[in-house]
């Protein structure tokens, strides 16, 4: 049955997401969390991972769900369930509809998905930008100070690094400069005391 129930459910947001991954994570979420899979602490932690490793995060997150539930066979239920409608969809795109641009029903879909699609990934960085301050599901605030130094940081690097060179930083950089400031920062707070922890 937990076989079914993640290929459905993937499925269902592989269907009706649009936007690409980082819309897939508040669908994701919901889920997760409704069926007792993992709490919303978790998946924030999940979202970090699956972002820092190779690959779509929103495939990366199906498959881990789905081994936590299911092994290696619900990791496979739930990465076919995520994929399958994108790839059904593009493959009647490309040899049925070649000419959908020109369609005056396709470009009011595209103008009516367009403002969603920027929601979901705003709701998703809001989300987790409360979540980092240390805001709690239950609405209680309860600050990670080493979360709230390393965004600092890096947002700081950032701006300046795009200043100074005039383009931006590289993902890969960001992700592995964030996890060294995380180490150094947790051993520091931890052998000195200086920085809160939660």
């Amino acid at each position: 049955m937990i076989y079914l129930i993640l290929f459905l459910e993937f499925f269902k947001i592989g269907l009706f997401t649009i936007g690409g991954g980082f819309a897939m994570i508040p669908l994701i979420e919901e889920i997760a969390v409704r069926y007792g899979w993992m709490t919303e602490s978790e998946f924030f932690d999940l979202i970090g991972v699956c972002e820092s490793t190779p690959g779509p995060i929103a495939i990366n997150m199906a498959t881990y769900i789905g081994s936590s539930q299911g092994g290696l066979l619900g990791s496979a239920v739930a990465t076919l369930g995520v994929v399958l409608p994108s790839f059904i969809i593009i493959l009647i795109i490309a040899t049925v509809m070649k000419n959908m641009t020109k369609n005056k029903f396709f470009k009011g879909f595209m103008e009516g998905v367009k403002p969603v699609i920027v929601a979901l990934i705003m709701s998703t960085g809001f989300l987790l930008l409360l979540k980092i301050a240390g805001m709690t599901s239950d609405n209680v605030f309860n600050p990670d100070f080493i979360q709230i130094i390393i965004f600092c940081i890096i947002t700081a690097v950032f701006f300046i690094y795009k200043k100074t060179a005039k383009k931006k930083m590289g993902s890969v950089f960001i992700i592995m400069l964030s996890a060294i400031l995380g180490i150094v920062i947790s051993v520091i707070s931890e052998q000195t005391g200086i920085i809160p922890t939660i």
